[in-house]
């Protein structure tokens, strides 16, 4: 279970997340939604250890500032926005660097099972035939998917999603999101992301957090909480309406 309670952060002296408090089980997705600005990728970067934070971030009751980087690395994956590219390393090079917390030195060389799971891991999101191109090649959408074929590798607990779908075409992201949803399911994980696009939350969340202004304004079932006017306060606009006009154009 990841548990967030009473938690405070952001930069500067200056707290960006005020006051957040959710728990995820293991088995299920949440979903973090609301404008441009709000907190977001803030809160994941708290629940990675990455800032420093008030309150209490527990994965099955430890707090994760007092783990060491090898056992946070086994405990969280984070894939963040893609920004620059600054290391010419080809496909299967950059997903093998997941497995790092599982190996006995900087220098020790992959194992059989490493192997295995870095090739399943490429699979999963079809960049296997990429596997000898270097990343620096590579487009957009192709790029997303080996830093999510490298956090597979990680094989940690909770894994934490910075606008996974970003780059993405829509066969691709559905793909992706199926993917993780398979993978949280089967192996009893967790995945926390953050998603702009409301009908892929609705179509992928088992939970759903909303922010504005660093503060929680909804949490819980998305049929719950994505209905109703909350999501028109945030947005400033009717989000529902919306969303039925369009669909009757496509009918």
């Amino acid at each position: 279970m990841l548990e967030v309670k009473n938690l405070y952060t952001g930069y500067d002296k200056k707290e960006i997340i005020k006051n957040i408090n959710f728990e995820i089980k293991r088995g299920e997705n949440l979903c973090i939604v609301g404008p441009n600005g709000c907190g977001k990728s803030t809160l994941l970067k708290s629940i990675a250890n990455i800032i420093e934070y008030k309150g209490n971030i527990k994965i099955d009751g430890q707090e994760v500032n007092s783990l060491s980087r090898l056992e946070l690395a086994k405990k969280i994956g984070l894939m963040s926005q893609i920004t620059q590219i600054y290391f010419p390393y080809t496909v299967y090079d950059t997903v093998s660097l997941g497995r790092y917390a599982y190996s006995k030195g900087a220098f020790a060389t992959l194992s059989s099972e490493d192997d295995e799971i870095i090739i399943d891991s490429m699979k999963k999101v079809g960049v296997y035939e990429l596997k000898d191109k270097m990343i620096t090649e590579l487009s957009g959408g192709q790029l997303q998917r080996v830093f999510l074929a490298r956090v597979f590798a990680q094989n940690p607990d909770v894994i934490l999603l910075d606008e996974p779908t970003n780059h993405l075409d829509f066969k691709h992201q559905i793909e992706l999101l199926e993917n993780l949803n398979e993978w949280v399911k089967q192996n009893n994980k967790i995945v926390v992301g953050v998603l702009h696009d409301l009908n892929l939350v609705q179509y992928f969340a088992d939970k759903v957090l909303i922010l504005k202004d660093g503060k929680e304004i909804d949490y819980g079932l998305p049929q719950d909480v994505l209905k109703g006017l909350t999501l028109n306060k945030v947005y400033g606009m009717d989000i529902k309406n919306f969303m039925i006009n369009i669909l009757q154009k496509w009918a």
